[in-house]
C-alpha cells in the first residue's frame, strides 16, 4: 500500500485544545489513517495550549508579516501527533477559549486569525516548504474555509502552479465564519473575489461558503446530514450551493478513539469493566449519584446530557419534559454550558428537584467520562445532528442512547422497538419528530425498558458491541483521499478557471434567485444571517465531550 501525505488544518485538536467534538475528530482521525497507510500532519494554531505541548519544535519558516504581525512555522510533535504550528502571537497568544474573549463575545479579529491559519495552509500546498508537500489537504470547517480559494486564486495569477486538492470537512454548516466585506485586501483576496463565484455571502465574505464553492470535494460527519444540508431547511442559507455541488459532497460518518473511549481500561472512572462484567457499571452510577448530591438509588433510571445548551440541542424540549421525567421516577444530570437562558433554566430546575437533579456548568474530561460510565442513559434531543459523539461514546460505555430520529443520529442507532429487542439489534430509543411531547414519549419508553432488566441488558450488550471505532470510516477517507490524489496528478496545472454566473445573473450571492442557494430564514433550523453570525460566536463556547 502506497504512502500518503495529508494535511489536515483544523482550528482545535484534542488532547492539546478542545472545545468540542471537532477536535475529537482531527485528534483521532489522524492515527486511525495512519494504520491505512496515510499520514497525516495537522496545522494547528498556536495557541498557548498547544506551544506548551509542543515536544522539541524547530522553525521551519518565517512570515515577515502574517495578518498583521511577524510569525514562525513550527514543526513538531504531541505525542503520537505531527504537527505544523503557527507561532504567531499577535493573533492566538491568548488565554482561554480560542474563540471568545468573552462567554459569547468573539475576538473582533477572528477574521484574520483563522484566515491566517487557511492561508498558511494553501502556501503548504503550493510549496511553502522544501522538505514538505501534502498529497492531499483536509480543510475542517469554516476556520479553514478559506484554504481552496487562496489556492484558486493563486493559481489564477501564476497558471504554472500546481496545488493539491483540498477535502473540506464540514463538522456543522451552521456555523458559517461570517465576516465583513472590508476585510477583503486585509485577508490578501482580490478583489474579484467578491463575487457569487467567489466568497460573497449576502455581501459579507462567507469562509465555509469559499468552502464549498472552491473545494475539490465536501464531506460531512454522517450520510444522513449530507442528504439534510442540500434542503430547504437543513441548507443554512447554503443548500442551493450545496445542491449544485451534489456529486462532490458525501457524509462519512464520525467515529471515536476507541482506545480513548475505552471501559476496560479508562482512568477516568470508579469502577473499570466490559460487557461481560457489565455490573460493575453500578459501581459508577453510585458515584455519579454521590458527586452530584443525588440520591443513591440503583432502582431510579439515571439520565445524562452532556451538551452546548442551545436551541439546536434541544434542551429546552427537555427543560419542558423535566415534569415527565421525575414523575417516572428518573434522576437527571445535567453537563454543560450554553445560552445563560438555558444555564439559568436548567440551574432552577436543580433547585426545584433535589436529590433527583445535578448538574455541571462548564466541561471535564473526567467528568464526561464518568457520566458515560455511570449513567443508565444519554439524552441527545437535537433538533438537528451532523453527526454527534455523544451517542457514540454511550453505546461503547453501556449507556442507552436516547436521541432524535436527524442526522447521524439517526444512522448510528437503532430504536429499541418490539422488533429490534426482538432480534437483537436495537441499541438505543430514537424519536421524531423532536417535540416535547415526542421525547416525553421517548422517556417514558425508556423508563419502561429499563424496568424490564432483560431486556435493558440485551440493549446494552447490543450497543456496546456496536462498532463505534474509526476503522470503517477511516478506510473511506484514506480510498477518498487516494482517488483524488490520483487524479490531481493528471489535472492540467491552468484547470483553474472558476465557474463563470449564468449569462444574466447576479454577481452578487444575495441576487440569487430559484434554484440558487436559498436565502437564510429565520427559523430554528434555517437562521437568518445575523442569527448565523451569532450562532458563530456560540460555537466556540465549552461543552462538554461527544458533541459535533
Amino acid at each position: 500500500m502506497s504512502g500518503l501525505e495529508v494535511l489536515s488544518v483544523a482550528s482545535e485538536i484534542f488532547p492539546l485544545i478542545k472545545t468540542g467534538g471537532l477536535a475529537d475528530v482531527t485528534g483521532a482521525l489522524p492515527l486511525a489513517l495512519a494504520r491505512e497507510g496515510v499520514h497525516v500532519t495537522t496545522l494547528v494554531p498556536g495557541y498557548p495550549a498547544v506551544m506548551a505541548a509542543l515536544e522539541p519544535s524547530e522553525p521551519v519558516h518565517r512570515f515577515a508579516s502574517l495578518m498583521g504581525g511577524p510569525a514562525r512555522l513550527l514543526r513538531g510533535r504531541a505525542g503520537a501527533l505531527d504537527l505544523l504550528v503557527i507561532d504567531a502571537p499577535h493573533l492566538y497568544d491568548r488565554p482561554g477559549n480560542p474563540y471568545l474573549q468573552a462567554p459569547g463575545v468573539e475576538w473582533v479579529d477572528n477574521g484574520p486569525r483563522f484566515a491566517a491559519l487557511a492561508k498558511v495552509a494553501a502556501d503548504l500546498g503550493l510549496g511553502l516548504l522544501a522538505d514538505y508537500r501534502p498529497g492531499v489537504i483536509q480543510a475542517h470547517d469554516w476556520h479553514a474555509g478559506l484554504t481552496p480559494a487562496y489556492l484558486h486564486y493563486a493559481r489564477r495569477k501564476d497558471r504554472r502552479l500546481k496545488a493539491p486538492p483540498v477535502v473540506l470537512s464540514i463538522h456543522n454548516l451552521a456555523f458559517q465564519g461570517i465576516f465583513p466585506a472590508q476585510l477583503l485586501d486585509t485577508l490578501g483576496l482580490p478583489p474579484e473575489a467578491l463575487a457569487i463565484d467567489g466568497v460573497e455571502y449576502w455581501g459579507d465574505i462567507g469562509f465555509l461558503k469559499a468552502g464549498i464553492q472552491f473545494a475539490d470535494q465536501v464531506t460531512t460527519v454522517s450520510p444522513s446530514y449530507a442528504a439534510e444540508i442540500i434542503g430547504d431547511d437543513g441548507g443554512m442559507g447554503l443548500g442551493g450551493l450545496l445542491k449544485s455541488r451534489a456529486k462532490r459532497l458525501i457524509g462519512i460518518l464520525n467515529g471515536i478513539d476507541d482506545e480513548v473511549w475505552n471501559p476496560e481500561t479508562d482512568p477516568a472512572i470508579s469502577a473499570r469493566y466490559t460487557a461481560a462484567t457489565i455490573e460493575q457499571r453500578a459501581i459508577n452510577k453510585l458515584a455519579l449519584q454521590a458527586r452530584f448530591g443525588l440520591r443513591p438509588d440503583p432502582e431510579a433510571p439515571l439520565f445524562g446530557i452532556a451538551s452546548r445548551l442551545t436551541d439546536q440541542k434541544g434542551v429546552d424540549l427537555l427543560l419542558g419534559a423535566l415534569p415527565v421525567l421525575f414523575a417516572e421516577g428518573a434522576q437527571l444530570i445535567v453537563c454543560g454550558q450554553g445560552e445563560p437562558r438555558y444555564e439559568a433554566a436548567f440551574a432552577e430546575a436543580a433547585e426545584r428537584y433535589p436529590g433527583a437533579m445535578g448538574r455541571f456548568l462548564g466541561y471535564r474530561e473526567d467528568l464526561a467520562h464518568l457520566l458515560q460510565a455511570g449513567a443508565d442513559a444519554i439524552l441527545a434531543p437535537s433538533r438537528f445532528e451532523p453527526c454527534g459523539l455523544t451517542q457514540l461514546c454511550a453505546m461503547r460505555y453501556g449507556a442507552v442512547p436516547v436521541v432524535s430520529r436527524t442526522g447521524g443520529l439517526s444512522d448510528t442507532i437503532i430504536d429499541a422497538n418490539t422488533a429490534g429487542i426482538a432480534r437483537s439489534a436495537a441499541t438505543g430509543v430514537q424519536f421524531a419528530p423532536p417535540t416535547q411531547d415526542m421525547l416525553e414519549d421517548a422517556i417514558r419508553r425508556t423508563c419502561a425498558l429499563y424496568r424490564d432488566p432483560a431486556s435493558w441488558r440485551r440493549v446494552q450488550l447490543n450497543a456496546m458491541a456496536s462498532d463505534s471505532s474509526w476503522r470503517v470510516s477511516a478506510a473511506e477517507y484514506a480510498a477518498l483521499f487516494r482517488r483524488l490524489s490520483s487524479r490531481s496528478a493528471t489535472r492540467p496545472a491552468n484547470d483553474v478557471a472558476a465557474k463563470p454566473a449564468p449569462e444574466g445573473e447576479p454577481r452578487s450571492f444575495a441576487g440569487y434567485g430559484v434554484g440558487a442557494p436559498d436565502k437564510p430564514k429565520a427559523t430554528a433550523r434555517a437562521p437568518s444571517r445575523r442569527a448565523l453570525a451569532r450562532a458563530q460566536a456560540a460555537s466556540a463556547a465549552q461543552r462538554c465531550a461527544g458533541e459535533t
